[in-house]
C-alpha cells in the first residue's frame, strides 16, 4: 500500500514539475529582458535618496548615455493631459502638411469635455504653423483639436497615427484618445515620455515652438498675446531645448523637458504634481541636486 502511494506521489510531483517548468522559463526570459532596465532604476533610486520630489512620478536620464539619474515610479501609468500635444505635433509634422495653409477655429474645436477656455474665438483664421505654435507653447486646446481635425483622414486618422507612432517608438504604456490631452484615457509612464521627448527633440520646429517665450496672433484686427505655460523658459539659469506642460484634475500638473543641467543633456519627466508650483519646485530641486553633486565630484577629483 505504501509503495502504491509513493508511486502516485511521484507522478503528481512530475506532472507539477512539467507544468511549472515552461512557466518559469517564460518568466526568466522576461526577467532577463528587463533586468538591466530595472537595475538602472534601482541604482538611480538609491543614489537620489537625499532628493525629495513631490511629483507622483519622476524620471531624469542622461540623453546621451541613457544613464538613469533620478527615478520615482517611472513605470506607473498615469494620465498625461497636454503632454499629448507633443505626439500631436510629431504626427502632424510627419504628415508633411502645408504649414502655411490657413485653418479656421470651428465650433467643434471647442472643448466639451472639460470646458477649458481659449482666447481664440470660433471663426479665427490662422495658419497651421501658428496653430502648432499655440498648441505647443501655450497649450491651446482649440488649436490642438483643429490640427487633428484637419489631418488627412480627420481626427480619427490623426489619433490612430499617434498610437501607431507610439508603438513604433516602443512606448508600450502609452495610449491616446484625442489630440489635446483632454481625455483621461491619454496615458503614459515617465519612462515612455522620456523616450517621446528624446524623439520629439529631433524636430527643430517642436524645439523652437515649445521654448518660445511669447507670440502674438491676430484675430481679425485684434492682436492676442500668448505666453509659454512653462515659466522656466523665462529663467536665464535654465538651458531648455524642449518643454511641454500639462494639467487636468485627473493628471495633476505635469512637465517634460530636455535641458542642459550640470553640463549634461537631460530628459526630465515630472507627472501628477499637486499644487501650481510643485512641478517647478521639483525641477529646480533636481537642478540644484545635480549641480551640487557635480560640483562635489569635481572637488574630489581636484
Amino acid at each position: 500500500m505504501g509503495s502504491k502511494y509513493s508511486r502516485v506521489f511521484l507522478v503528481v510531483v512530475l506532472c507539477f514539475g512539467m507544468l511549472l517548468f515552461p512557466l518559469s522559463a517564460g518568466c526568466s526570459k522576461s526577467h532577463k529582458k528587463n533586468y538591466h532596465q530595472n537595475n538602472l532604476i534601482a541604482k538611480a533610486q538609491k543614489n537620489s535618496r537625499n532628493l525629495v520630489l513631490y511629483s507622483a512620478a519622476a524620471l531624469v536620464t542622461d540623453q546621451q548615455t541613457g544613464e538613469c539619474l533620478v527615478s520615482k515610479q517611472p513605470q506607473a501609468v498615469l494620465p498625461i493631459a497636454s503632454i499629448t500635444k507633443l505626439m500631436t505635433a510629431v504626427v502632424v509634422l510627419d504628415a508633411n502638411m502645408d504649414l502655411e495653409e490657413t485653418i479656421t477655429i470651428e465650433r467643434e474645436d471647442v472643448d466639451t469635455i472639460l470646458h477649458s477656455r481659449s482666447r481664440l474665438p470660433v471663426g479665427t483664421d490662422l495658419t497651421r504653423r501658428e496653430a502648432l505654435l499655440l498648441a505647443l507653447m501655450s497649450s491651446d486646446n482649440r488649436c490642438a483639436h483643429a490640427l487633428g481635425r484637419t489631418y488627412p483622414g480627420g481626427m480619427r486618422a490623426c489619433v490612430k497615427a499617434m498610437n501607431d507612432k507610439a508603438r513604433s517608438l516602443g512606448l508600450s504604456e502609452t495610449r491616446f484618445e484625442d489630440t489635446a490631452g483632454l481625455s483621461s484615457g491619454n496615458v503614459s509612464s515617465a519612462m515612455d515620455l522620456a523616450r517621446l521627448v528624446d524623439h520629439a527633440y529631433r524636430y527643430g520646429l517642436i524645439c523652437e515652438f515649445t521654448t518660445c517665450k511669447k507670440a502674438s496672433i491676430y484675430s481679425g484686427r485684434r492682436a492676442i498675446e500668448f505666453h509659454n505655460t512653462n515659466r522656466l523658459v523665462q529663467n536665464s539659469r535654465w538651458q531648455i531645448g524642449l518643454s511641454k506642460t500639462g494639467f487636468t484634475d485627473d493628471a495633476g500638473r505635469c512637465l517634460v523637458m530636455q535641458a542642459h543641467v550640470a553640463q549634461r543633456p537631460l530628459l526630465i519627466v515630472l507627472l501628477d504634481s499637486q499644487g501650481k508650483m510643485t512641478r517647478i519646485g521639483d525641477a529646480n530641486r533636481i537642478k540644484h541636486w545635480l549641480e551640487s553633486k557635480s560640483s562635489s565630484q569635481r572637488m574630489q577629483k581636484g
